[in-house]
């Protein structure tokens, strides 16, 4: 299956492969070895609901790749419109997933942006869980364009097969935009706080919440801060039930 065949949806406009962790890895692994850049975006409610606004978030999130079912919301929505979507994948889940087989192939990743300090810690985590895995670079940076031409000098320099930016959305996808055709590199994804989770700094949810689809409920607990980022859930619910609806009427 070539990636453009990959089966997909539209939920308010914006495309979701309806692909598993395993699915998610082998197109990974496809995008190394096809050589081309490729964007792979983490689509959520909140990039769905942003997106509604902002039109070239929008345009990129139309145009990546591989735009993976983040969030249980994305479930949810799916499984209402009759859309055959298995399991959510996260952004965690897949670094992980990608640096056990970076390990295993020989290939390389960066690490850009979250807070200073953060980058070398999640580097050093999925060094000791994953021995032998090559990090090509970690630099926290900014998504101000004027840094943009040191960062992706850097970039090109270390050449690795894997970018993961943490810039936060929407900004990490509008950087990997308007930069992917000169970073050289097969694969660059948007992964929000990743490294946080990954260097402790954040915790995630108990294994249960995240099978029960509470994992936003513990990240707001545990950020309370998040509370108006969080609005765009039953934003996103009602414009669902209110699509749905049309189509039931429509049938």
């Amino acid at each position: 299956m070539t990636p453009a065949s990959l089966p997909a949806v539209r939920l308010l406009g914006i495309p979701v492969h309806l692909v598993t962790p395993e699915e998610t890895l082998q197109r990974m692994e496809a995008f190394v070895e096809d050589g081309r850049p490729h964007h792979v975006v983490t689509v959520n409610p909140e990039f769905i609901m942003a997106a509604r606004c902002n039109a070239e978030f929008h345009r990129v999130l139309n145009a990546a790749h591989l735009a993976l079912p983040d969030g249980i919301g994305v479930v949810w929505a799916c499984r209402l419109m009759g859309y055959p979507l298995r399991q959510r994948v996260t952004g965690v889940d897949t670094v992980q997933a990608v640096a056990r087989l970076a390990a295993r192939r020989g290939w390389s990743l960066f690490l850009l942006g979250a807070a200073p300090g953060v980058a070398e810690q999640a580097a050093e985590v999925l060094r000791q869980a994953n021995p032998g895995l090559c990090i090509a670079g970690t630099y926290a940076g900014s998504p101000a364009p004027a840094e943009e031409d040191h960062i992706v000098g850097m970039i090109r320099a270390a050449s690795p097969h894997f970018l993961f930016v943490a810039y936060g959305a929407p900004q990490q996808d509008l950087w990997i935009a308007r930069n992917l055709a000169r970073l050289g590199v097969p694969v660059a994804m948007g992964v929000g706080g990743t490294f946080d989770f990954l260097a402790g700094r954040a915790r995630r949810a108990p294994a249960w919440m995240q099978r029960a689809g509470l994992e936003w409920l513990y990240r707001l607990i545990q950020e309370p801060r998040r509370w108006r980022r969080m609005l765009a859930l039953p934003r996103f619910a009602l414009c669902v039930l209110w699509e749905h609806g049309i189509r039931r009427r429509n049938r």
